[in-house]
Order: structure tokens, then C-alpha cells, then sequence
């Protein structure tokens, strides 16, 4: 066998073949808040915005959430573009008609409410939803008044009425007194839908709090939840400041509430749909 003879031929010689990397577009993973883990976020719309891995529960927009719920392309939005006036010249450090001015642009909507009319499996309903990116979906004039058409609008044309609220906000304290009338002004317009016995369902996510949910989140006749969401009037901090004592784990989640009589049933996302659907089927 021939020997190779480095000194003829000299050291051979290697060729450095470089690859380019391909960069990781932005925007694949998000991160869970909950359990810390990442998400693909393909997987994440697939699965209704909700951890595969904690099932923690993602905040919806109003929209999402009547997409989540209704019949493709059947919603029909009622005033979309009324908006909330000033009517206390409100000034803080940023002023109200800022803050309306800011969420505006930033969520693309008149006010924190959508409602309208939709089908539900060949069922035709009315249905409201808040959305907690608008100044916490609190309760203005004009969220209570969206509010209140609604259910005026089911009550006439003898339809079932649904309503998500996802209101961290309550009653907004930029309008004062304005905005607690629609506390009652909602409770009722839903006392005579139900002299017409038609069904009401209230459907809370998280947060829901205050003047929201102390009238009309507060008064479905069936009352369902998202796992783990915030319901109450008054933040949990807020209470152990004024009573002085520890509260107990878990209270204001919605498991606490279901176990203590507030709400009727926690239901998970992806269910949401066929449950609401039995209950019209049941309750009409």
C-alpha cells in the first residue's frame, strides 16, 4: 500500500462551509403567566386561548368572545359607534376624555360594550359582552346603556339574552353618579325579562368586580363562570385592609364561589358553547 507523502503534497487543505442561521420570526412563543411555561402560539389559538399546560385561561376581547360563542358570520352588532361623553370634566393626571382618546386606539373600539343579535345552533339570541382592555370594561353611561338595549331589545322581540362580562373596572368613577344609575337602570331593564319569562345567562370572567357584578352580572338566571376567575364587589386586598383579617385561600375565585352558592357552574372554554346551547334547549 503506498505511504502518503506529506513533504511532496504539502497539508491538505479543508474548506469552511459556512451556513447562514435562520432567525426565529418574533412573535411564535409567548410565555404562560400562570405556570411559567411557553406556548406556541399557534397552539395557543387552537386550544381557545388556554394553557395546554395549566389550563389558565387567557383574557378574550369582546369580539373573541362572541366568535368563541356564536354561529359564524350571524352576529349582528348594534351602536357600534356611540361613545362616552364627559359629562364631570373629569381632570386627573391624564384626563378622561385622554383615557378615552387612548383605548380608542388602542383596542380599535367606541366603548368597552359590543351587543347585538346572533344565532346559536339554529336559536336565535341577544348577546352583550364587555371587554376589560377599554378602561377595565367598567361601566359608564354608555356601557350601561348598550347594557340596557339589549336586554330591552330581547325582552320585545321575546329572545334570550347573554351576557359576558368581563368588567374589572365596575362602575366608572370618571362620570360619578352617572355612571351607578346603570347599576339600576340594568337591574331593571332584566326584572321585566323576566316578568316575560324569558331567559337570562350571565356568563363572568375574569375580573369581574363592583357595580358590574352588584347588578347585572350579578342576576342571571343561570349564573356560569371561567375556572379560577376574580368575582367580587371589593378587591381581596382591599377587605383584609378594612377587617383586619387573613381571608381564606382561594376566596373571590370562581371555585370558591361555586362551592359557596354566588354562581351555578364553572365551565372551561372550549365547553362553553355546548353548555350555553343545553341550557337554551332546557330553559326556553
Amino acid at each position: 500500500m503506498a505511504s502518503f507523502n506529506m513533504a511532496l503534497f504539502g497539508k491538505p487543505k479543508y474548506t469552511t462551509v459556512r451556513t447562514k442561521k435562520k432567525k426565529m420570526p418574533d412573535g411564535l412563543w409567548m410565555k404562560c403567566p400562570d405556570c411559567l411555561q411557553p406556548i406556541y402560539n399557534k397552539k395557543l389559538e387552537e386550544n381557545f386561548k388556554v394553557c395546554p399546560e395549566c389550563s389558565y385561561h387567557f383574557s378574550l376581547t369582546a369580539y373573541e368572545r362572541i366568535k368563541l360563542l356564536v354561529d359564524p358570520d350571524t352576529f349582528k352588532e348594534f351602536d357600534k359607534d356611540v361613545e362616552s361623553g364627559d359629562p364631570l370634566n373629569f381632570k386627573g393626571p391624564k384626563s378622561y376624555k385622554e383615557k378615552l382618546e387612548q383605548d380608542k386606539k388602542s383596542t380599535g373600539m367606541s366603548e368597552a360594550c359590543i351587543y347585538g343579535t346572533a344565532i346559536l345552533q339554529e336559536k336565535d339570541i341577544v348577546i352583550t359582552a364587555t371587554d376589560s382592555r377599554f378602561i377595565m370594561g367598567s361601566m359608564g353611561s354608555v356601557v350601561g346603556d348598550k347594557v340596557t338595549r339589549s336586554i330591552e331589545y330581547a325582552t320585545q322581540h321575546g329572545l334570550p339574552v347573554i351576557i359576558v362580562s368581563g368588567s374589572g373596572g365596575g362602575a366608572r368613577m370618571y362620570e360619578g353618579m352617572f355612571s351607578l344609575m346603570q347599576m339600576a337602570k340594568t337591574s331593571a331593564a332584566l326584572a321585566y325579562h323576566l316578568e316575560k319569562n324569558l331567559t337570562y345567562i350571565s356568563i363572568l370572567t375574569n375580573p369581574t368586580m363592583a357595580g358590574v357584578m352588584a347588578s347585572f352580572a350579578g342576576l342571571g338566571d343561570v349564573i356560569i363562570a371561567e375556572p379560577r376567575a376574580l368575582i367580587g364587589f371589593a378587591g381581596p386586598r382591599v377587605i383584609e385592609q378594612t377587617i383586619r383579617q387573613k381571608l381564606p385561600s382561594g376566596f373571590q375565585k370562581s371555585e370558591f364561589l361555586l362551592d359557596h352558592g354566588l354562581i351555578d357552574m364553572i365551565v372551561q372554554r372550549k365547553n362553553l358553547k355546548d353548555t350555553l346551547v343545553q341550557l337554551l334547549d332546557y330553559l326556553s
